[in-house]
């Protein structure tokens, strides 16, 4: 097991520094790949060289715009990814991710009404993603209420309780974007999400969400493998499913509402990843928890670039690439299965 996690784990990380430095590499400013690294490398804090060659908006492009936005994509990825692998591992379903359960609809609804009300700004840089955080609390808050019975909760009344939630709150993001006048267009941009016009304060808001969630999901993975057994088996083996569930579920919604805060609604990021690493991997998760957060921020980065890129200068909406590019890579993984299991099946 540390043998192939060290395998796999410094293939996915070489892949990682590879992406980063092409994403790093390319934009529509202009600079050369030499000159990109070369700002990178003066600004380093124990190099005390002084630039005299490059302008101050030069700089300010790749430390504080280029880098930020990656290294932004890379934890917004990672959380979406970890949330999406610990809500099938959950859910015992591959096909659940950081949506099925209502989250993004409740993060949405909270953000479009300040857009809506014009408070973006009530509390600075962070008033949305404040908002929208909180909503997304309460909604899974009122699905795990809605599907309790006995002090239990079942996997079928969960899912049918989010997906109910999520219809319900879309309609409510729907009914404010046709009263929105002036602001549509940001509701819109904003449900169709982006990490564009983002800064590094976006970067500290995730980065303890990431570092506290992995290493608590990392000790649950033996647990996410006994719960694919079923829940009566893994409560034979000693495990407290009802409060490993509980945990798990408050953790990827943490992940899910902290990420969606930042950069809107993003989808097929914790759908693919977790999934396609299924594939290659394996159904251990003490492979996939790792791999799916080193995993999610690939999969953001590339979509991130792409987005930057293919219509410079101007920006894709990060949700729309990640769904163009997400949708069909799924529906070949699908079809694949399928056909390895000799018929349409469920998975």
């Amino acid at each position: 097991m540390k043998r192939k996690l060290m395998i796999y784990g410094g293939a996915a990380m070489l892949l990682l520094f590879v992406t980063i430095f092409v994403a790093l590499s390319l934009g529509s400013s202009g600079m050369s790949m030499v000159d990109v690294w070369h700002i990178l490398w003066l600004s380093l804090p124990f190099n005390d060289e002084v630039s005299t060659i490059y302008s101050a908006g030069e700089i300010a492009i790749v430390t504080q715009i280029r880098l930020s936005r990656v290294l932004l994509g890379a934890l917004v990825g990672a959380s979406l990814a970890l949330a999406g692998v610990g809500f099938q591992g959950v859910l015992r379903n591959p096909l659940a991710d950081p949506y099925t359960l209502g989250v993004a609809s409740g993060s949405s609804v909270g953000a479009a009404f300040i857009i809506l009300m014009g408070y973006q700004m009530l509390l600075g840089l962070w008033t949305i993603p404040l908002v929208a955080f909180v909503t997304g609390m309460i909604t899974i808050i009122g699905v795990i209420m809605l599907a309790r019975h006995k002090g239990s909760m079942q996997i079928q009344t969960l899912v049918l309780a989010g997906v109910i939630i999520q219809s319900f709150l879309g309609s409510f993001v729907s009914l404010m974007v046709s009263l929105s006048d002036g602001v549509v267009n940001e509701i819109l941009f904003w449900i169709m999400g982006s990490i564009a016009m983002k800064s590094w304060e976006h970067v500290y808001l995730l980065i303890p969400f990431v570092v506290v969630s992995l290493p608590i999901m990392m000790m649950y993975s033996r647990i996410l493998n006994l719960l694919a057994l079923g829940e009566r088996e893994a409560a034979y083996l000693g495990v407290q499913v009802e409060r490993s569930k509980f945990v798990m579920l408050m953790i990827c919604t943490l992940l899910t509402a902290a990420a969606v805060s930042v950069s809107g609604v993003i989808g097929f990021v914790g759908l693919v990843v977790p999934h396609l690493l299924r594939l290659m991997v394996g159904p251990d998760y003490r492979l996939l928890v790792p791999l799916s957060a080193i995993g999610g921020a690939i999969y953001m980065i590339m979509a991130d670039t792409v987005a930057r890129l293919v219509l410079s200068p101007k920006d894709l909406p990060l949700g729309v690439v990640t769904a163009l590019i997400g949708a069909p890579i799924f529906t070949y993984l699908l079809v694949k299965r399928n056909k390895k299991e000799g018929g349409v099946q469920s998975l």
